[in-house]
């Protein structure tokens, strides 16, 4: 893989415990805080003011601010889109996990028309850093799939991009390719995080690498790819999501995983998964069981 450090302006969303949202530019170890609390607004509007205050940071590559502040997500899309197929990985990870069903993914994988599908709403399933990620109460092999994340401006193009967690059910899908939407959107089964980076060179490939620790932070799983294997571009994804379809200013496209645990590996309760993007940062997440009661009167998550 490439070892360079992607450059850009990288943001985040600092929250005091009192309520008050503030965005801010990340500067090394500390965060200048500008008078917004609108990452959108701030990323649009060609030309950032000077901070108004300054925040440490105790870790540079997690963005965690020091006391009183809390990092957010670094924004709550009104929708996010996920792109799938679209590494020589993916593919073979789905053809192994769906039997019968293998020839869909090969076919989609060549075909001029990409794998998208809606993976949330209006935050309703998505968590930020430091979050608890979930598995579903009704899958047996639940893992996370590591995408470079790009936010879509006012007029459908790239504005920036974060790290995304499309976490998934793969037991689920691979029964039947129709049970993808179960598999892919339920309640913490989308992450994001921990900063947003508008890239100087949009054309240069993002590193991914990804670690499952377990509850001593023994590595369970780890990984890495680029987007330079992506078979598909951020502008064809883009442009395939847009036709036809009014998407809303902020919305957020996950660009496919290149990287898919093995067959024995699956998200357990008191583990932690990692993903690293070159320029972006460290999202980092806890893994919770959601859990159905016996009377299926509610359910929990159990962190």
């Amino acid at each position: 893989m490439v070892s360079e450090e992607i450059a850009g302006l990288r943001l985040v969303r600092l929250r005091r415990p009192g309520g008050r949202v503030a965005v801010g530019i990340v500067a090394r170890d500390e965060v200048g805080l500008l008078e917004t609390d609108d990452m959108l607004a701030a990323l649009q509007a060609g030309q950032l003011p000077q901070p108004a205050e300054r925040v440490p940071l105790l870790d540079a590559e997690v963005c965690t601010p020091a006391e009183p502040w809390n990092l957010l997500a670094p924004l709550t899309p009104p929708e996010t889109w996920a792109a799938g197929v679209t590494y020589e990985r993916s593919r073979e990870a789905r053809v192994h996990e769906s039997h019968g069903s293998a020839d869909v993914y090969d076919l989609v994988y060549a075909a001029e028309r990409p794998e998208l599908f809606l993976k949330d709403a209006a935050g309703r399933r998505m968590v930020g850093p430091g979050e608890p990620i979930a598995a579903r109460a009704d899958a047996t092999w639940t893992v996370p799939e590591p995408e470079l994340a790009v936010v879509l401006g006012d007029d459908r193009s790239p504005l920036a991009v974060t790290i995304g967690n499309d976490v998934s059910s793969r037991d689920i899908e691979g029964a039947n390719p129709l049970y993808l939407p179960q598999a892919k959107i339920y309640a913490g089964a989308c992450a994001l995080g921990p900063a947003l980076l508008v890239p100087l060179d949009w054309g240069l490939p993002f590193d991914i690498e990804l670690r499952i620790l377990g509850p001593d932070g023994e590595t369970v799983f780890e990984g890495q790819t680029s987007t330079a294997s992506m078979r598909r571009s951020i502008d064809e994804l883009v442009e395939f999501l847009c036709r036809d379809n009014p998407v809303p200013s902020g919305t957020v496209l996950l660009t496919g995983t290149g990287i898919v645990p093995p067959d024995g590996v699956t998200l357990m309760h008191g583990q932690t998964v990692e993903i690293k993007i070159s320029g972006i940062g460290t999202l980092r997440n806890p893994v919770a069981i959601r859990a159905v009661s016996q009377e299926r009167k509610g359910e929990t998550l159990r962190a």
